[in-house]
C-alpha cells in the first residue's frame, strides 16, 4: 500500500475584476435630439413628427378646441426649438414637450378670458376604452369615453390641466406645480377638486340627479 501523498496547497483565489459599467446606447430620438442640438434642423423636424401626435392630443385636451390645440402646439414646438440646447436629457424628449404645451396651453388659456365663468364640474379618471370582448361593451365604453370627454371640456382650465397632466400624463405634483406657474400645494387642491366634479358628473347620486332633473 503506497502512502497518501501529501496535498498540495491550495492557491489563494485571485480577486475579480470590478465590472466595467456598459455604457448604454443612445437611442433613436436621442441621436436626433443630439444632432438638433447641434444645429440639424432635418433631426428636429423629425422629432418633431415623432412626437406631434400627442403634444397635439394633451393641447386639446388642455384646451378642449382643435383650433386652439394648434395654436398652442405651434408655440410650443417654437419654445422649443429656441431652448433645445437647454434640454439636458434627464427625461425623455417627449415628456420635456408635455411639460412645455402644458405651459404654453397655461399661458395661451389664461389669455383667452372668455365670459365662461370657472364653475368646477367634471372630471375623474380618464376610461382605457379598449374593451376587448363583447360589441355592447365596446358600446358602454365608447358611451363612458363621450361622458368622460365632455366633462373634461367642461371643467375649468385650470381644473382640466391638472387633472390631464396628473391623471393622463402622470406628470408629478412639483412638475405640475412648475409649468402652470401655482405652487405644488395648490396642485393638489386643484386636482382634488376635478376628480371631485369628475365623479360628481360621471357618478351621480340619485338625490342629486332628481334635483337637476327638476
Amino acid at each position: 500500500m503506497k502512502p497518501a501523498e501529501p496535498l498540495k496547497p491550495v492557491e489563494p483565489l485571485k480577486a475579480a475584476e470590478p465590472l466595467k459599467p456598459v455604457e448604454p446606447e443612445p437611442s433613436g430620438r436621442d441621436r436626433l435630439v443630439e444632432a438638433a442640438q447641434a444645429g440639424d434642423r432635418d433631426a428636429f423636424d423629425e422629432l418633431v413628427r415623432a412626437t406631434y401626435a400627442d403634444t397635439y392630443t394633451l393641447a386639446y385636451r388642455l384646451t378642449g378646441d382643435e383650433e386652439d390645440a394648434r395654436d398652442v402646439v405651434q408655440e410650443a414646438y417654437l419654445r422649443a426649438y429656441r431652448g433645445l440646447k437647454r434640454f439636458r436629457g434627464d427625461a425623455q424628449f417627449s415628456t420635456w414637450m408635455y411639460r412645455i404645451t402644458a405651459n404654453c396651453a397655461s399661458t395661451f388659456l389664461a389669455k383667452r378670458t372668455r365670459h365662461r365663468h370657472e364653475e368646477l364640474t367634471d372630471d375623474s379618471v380618464l376610461a382605457d376604452g379598449r374593451p376587448e370582448i363583447d360589441p355592447e361593451s365596446m358600446a358602454e365604453a365608447e358611451l363612458l369615453r363621450d361622458r368622460v370627454s365632455d366633462a373634461l371640456h367642461d371643467l375649468a382650465p385650470g381644473l382640466r390641466a391638472v387633472v390631464v397632466l396628473r391623471d393622463v400624463y402622470d406628470l408629478p405634483h412639483e412638475a405640475i406645480a412648475t409649468e402652470l406657474g401655482i405652487s405644488e400645494a395648490a396642485a393638489k387642491v386643484r386636482l382634488h377638486r376635478a376628480r371631485k366634479k369628475l365623479r360628481e358628473r360621471l357618478f351621480p347620486i340619485s338625490g342629486e340627479e332628481n334635483a337637476r332633473a327638476v
